[in-house]
C-alpha cells in the first residue's frame, strides 16, 4: 500500500501554499483578499469583513463562507494525502472551524478585546484589554467542554482533531510575518535568534538531566519510562516524547501516556503563565516571550501562549506607560525559541538512539545511521525557515517592496490566526481528563507536577532573564 504523507510534510505543503498565494500581491494579483477578517466589535453587523478593499463588495458572511470553503478544500486535499476518511474529515472539520471561529468572534467582543486607545472610538468605558486573541482562550474552553462533557461528539470529530497539523501549518505561515518584522529591525531580530539558540541549549542541558534523575532516583521509573518523560516535560512535549520513545524503542503506550500528560499540563500552562508574565514582567516583555517558549510544552501551547502574553503585555504597556509595542515581537521570541527546540529534537533523538543501542540495550548487528537524524527532524521547521528567509530577503534586497510584503503577509497572517484558534479548540478536545486517569496516569502526573512547577518553569524564567533582560521590542 502506498505510504501516506506525514503531518509534518503536509504542514509544510499547506503553509507554503497559503504563503505562495499571498505573494501574488507582488504581481498585482489580490489572491487572498476575499478571506475573512474579524474586527473588535460592539455591534454584530461590524464583526466580519473581507481582508482587502478589492473585495469590499462581499459581505462579511459571504467572506466567511468563502474562507471556510477554501480551507475545507485545502484540508480535504491534505486529508486525502494522509489517507483519512474524507467524508468524516469534512464533517469534523466543519464543526472544528465553526466552533473555533465562533470563539474568535466572542473573543473579539469590545468589552473583552478592546485596548485603552480604542475604547473611545468604540464608545465603551471599560474592557479587559485582551485584544481579539482572547478568542484563543474561548476556543480552549469550548474544546475542554466538548472533550470532557460530550465524548460522543468528540469521537465523531476525531478525523479533524489534529492540533499538531494546525499549529505546524500556522507556524510555517508565521515565518513570513516574522520575516517582515525582521527586515525592518534586522539588528534586534539577529540578537533574538542568537540569544534564543543559546537559551534552548542551556535549557536542554539542565532540564532533561534533572527530570530524568528525579524520575529514576525518587520515583523508581525504568529507563523506558524516564527518558520519554524527561523529554516530554523538559523539551517539546508531544513531539519530543514520541521521538524519544521511538529512539529508545519503548512500548507504544509509553509515549502515548506521556503525550497525554503533556497536552493536559500545556492547557494549564497556557492559561496561567501569560497572566503571570503580565503581572511579573511588565517591564521585560521579551523576557516574557522567551519564558513562554522555554516553559510551555507543545508547539501549539507555546506559540499561542506567546500570542496571549503579547496581547496582555502590549495592553498593559499602553495603559500603564503609554507605550505601544509593535505586534509580533513578543510572540516572535516564543516562536523562535520553540523552533530552535524543535530543530534540536532530531539531534537529541539521534543521541538517545545511539546511547540506547550502543550502551544500554545493545543488539548484535545493530548500527545507528546518520539518516535517522533526518527522519526525526521536524520538517515543518523547514517551511518556517523558507517563508522567513524569502520575505527577509525581499525586504533586505528590495526595500521598496516592503509595503507589498506587509500587505501580503497580513493576508496570510489571517489564515495563521484561524489555524491558531483551531489549534486551541482541538487541544481542548483531546484533553480527556477522566480517560487518562483511568489508564493509571496518576504517578506520572505527580512527577510532571513536581518537575514542571518545582523547577522547570522557574529555571526557564531565569534563563529567559539572563538572555533577554533589557531587550525591548520596537514601538509604534
Amino acid at each position: 500500500m502506498k505510504r501516506s504523507l506525514s503531518e509534518d510534510w503536509l504542514a509544510v505543503c499547506l503553509g507554503l501554499f497559503v504563503f505562495a498565494l499571498s505573494l501574488a500581491t507582488f504581481f498585482g494579483v489580490d489572491a487572498l483578499g476575499w478571506s475573512v477578517t474579524t474586527s473588535v466589535w460592539t455591534k454584530p453587523g461590524t464583526i466580519l469583513a473581507p481582508a482587502s478593499r478589492t473585495y469590499a463588495y462581499l459581505s462579511g458572511i459571504v467572506s466567511l463562507i468563502v474562507t471556510y470553503l477554501f480551507l475545507l478544500a485545502v484540508m480535504l486535499a491534505g486529508a486525502w494525502a494522509l489517507r483519512l476518511n474524507l467524508a468524516r474529515f469534512a464533517k469534523g472539520f466543519t464543526v472544528v472551524f465553526a466552533i473555533s471561529y465562533l470563539s474568535w468572534i466572542i473573543g473579539s467582543w469590545a468589552y473583552v478585546a478592546a485596548t485603552p486607545d480604542k475604547r473611545a472610538s468604540l464608545h465603551i468605558g471599560w474592557s479587559l484589554n485582551l485584544t481579539n486573541e482572547a478568542g484563543y482562550i474561548v476556543a480552549l474552553i469550548m474544546g475542554l467542554l466538548v472533550g470532557n462533557l460530550f465524548p460522543i461528539m468528540a469521537a465523531r470529530m476525531k478525523e479533524a482533531i489534529r492540533p499538531e497539523l494546525y499549529i505546524k501549518t500556522a507556524i510555517v505561515i508565521l515565518g513570513g510575518f516574522l520575516g517582515v518584522t525582521a527586515a525592518e529591525q534586522l539588528g534586534l531580530a539577529t540578537s533574538i535568534m542568537f540569544d534564543g539558540l543559546c537559551a534552548i541549549v542551556v535549557a536542554y542541558l539542565i532540564y532533561w538531566a534533572l527530570v530524568y534523575y528525579v524520575a529514576r532516583r525518587f520515583f523508581r521509573f525504568s529507563r523506558e519510562w524516564a527518558a520519554p518523560l524527561a523529554s516530554g516535560i523538559s523539551i517539546c512535549g508531544v513531539s519530543a516524547a514520541i521521538a524519544t520513545g521511538s529512539a529508545i524503542r519503548a512500548r507504544p503506550v509509553v509515549p502515548v501516556m506521556v503525550s497525554s500528560l503533556v497536552v493536559i499540563f500545556a492547557v494549564i500552562e497556557l492559561v496561567a503563565l501569560p497572566f503571570m508574565a503580565q503581572a511579573m514582567l511588565g517591564h521585560e516583555p521579551m523576557v516574557a516571550g522567551a519564558w513562554m517558549g522555554l516553559a510551555v510544552k507543545t508547539d501549539g501551547a507555546a506559540v499561542t501562549s506567546g500570542a496571549v502574553a503579547e496581547s496582555l503585555l502590549r495592553a498593559k504597556a499602553l495603559a500603564d506607560y503609554g507605550v505601544q509595542y509593535k505586534p509580533g515581537w513578543i510572540m516572535g521570541v516564543a516562536t523562535t525559541i520553540k523552533v530552535f527546540i524543535d530543530t534540536f529534537i532530531g539531534i537529541w533523538a539521534f543521541i538517545l538512539a545511539w546511547v540506547w543501542s550502543a550502551k544500554i540495550d545493545p543488539k548484535p548487528g545493530t548500527r545507528i545511521k546518520a539518516v535517522e537524524i533526518w527522519e526525526r527532524f521536524p520538517k515543518f521547521v523547514l517551511g518556517y525557515l523558507i517563508t522567513f528567509a524569502v520575505i527577509l530577503a525581499v525586504g533586505l534586497l528590495t526595500p521598496t517592496l516592503v509595503p507589498k510584503a506587509k500587505a501580503a503577509m497580513a493576508q496570510a497572517n489571517g489564515f495563521r490566526g484561524i489555524f491558531f484558534v483551531m489549534t486551541f479548540f482541538t487541544i481542548g478536545v483531546v484533553s480527556d481528563f477522566r480517560k487518562l486517569w483511568q489508564e493509571g496516569i496518576g504517578k506520572l502526573a505527580l512527577v510532571y507536577v513536581l518537575c514542571l512547577f518545582g523547577f522547570i518553569v522557574w529555571i526557564g524564567l531565569a534563563i529567559s532573564w539572563v538572555f533577554f533582560h533589557g531587550i525591548m521590542p520596537p514601538t509604534v
